[in-house]
């Protein structure tokens, strides 16, 4: 049977047993408690033990003082053999024999594994052969010519603007005026061409 020992400062600690088949537990200053506890830090209706699937919970039920595991305060308290709780200022340990722990060890749920997506299946083949997996992405930018080709271009021209910008710094250094007004003037005044020379006349 679990057994609840209940030790009030400067008393002697009351032992409490009861069967696994017991749902609630109450614990409280109150006389209509299942547990009394003759002390004035404890609440009237202080707290209560629940059977739940795999074990005890102990709940705080709005008690002025608390229900506390290693000094923090909670509402729920999941029960473990070998646990000991503050009811207010009253320690309260809570103990299963082995035979218990193992009744109380088959009632816990097991836990579901983990659902893992795998890589699609493409059935190309006959159902009675093994299914091919279809290979996984190649990275867009190796797959993609066409923004290959769009990069080469755009650094080819940023290339080109940079070496005509350097050449125009050197022509303006050795001689004072600018590249491009050059070309344009080249441009615009082609040389005329010269005459035709005349036979001399006998």
């Amino acid at each position: 049977m679990p057994r609840v020992t209940i030790t009030v400062p400067d008393k002697v600690a009351q032992p409490y047993r009861f069967q696994l088949d017991r749902k609630v537990v109450t614990l409280g200053r109150g006389s209509d408690n299942d547990i009394a506890i003759d002390c004035g830090s404890v609440s009237v209706r202080h707290a209560e033990m629940c059977r739940v699937e795999g074990g005890y919970e102990l709940r705080d039920l709005g008690s002025t003082n608390g229900t506390k595991q290693d000094g923090v305060r909670r509402d729920v308290i999941p029960l473990r053999s070998g646990l000991n709780v503050k009811l207010g200022d009253v320690n309260f340990d809570f103990s299963l024999s082995e035979e218990e722990l193992e009744v109380i060890g088959r009632e816990k749920p097991m836990e579901e594994s983990p659902i893992v997506r795998e890589p699609e299946i493409e059935l190309t083949e006959p159902s009675d052969a093994p299914p091919k997996r279809r290979p996984a992405a190649a990275p867009a930018a190796a797959t993609s010519g066409g923004m290959g080709f769009a990069s080469i271009l755009v650094f080819l021209i940023l290339a080109a603007a940079a070496f005509f910008a350097g050449l125009s710094v050197r022509y303006q250094k050795e001689t004072g005026g600018s590249l491009w007004e050059a070309m344009q003037s080249k441009n615009a005044a082609p040389a005329k061409p010269a005459p035709a020379e005349t036979p001399d006349e006998p």
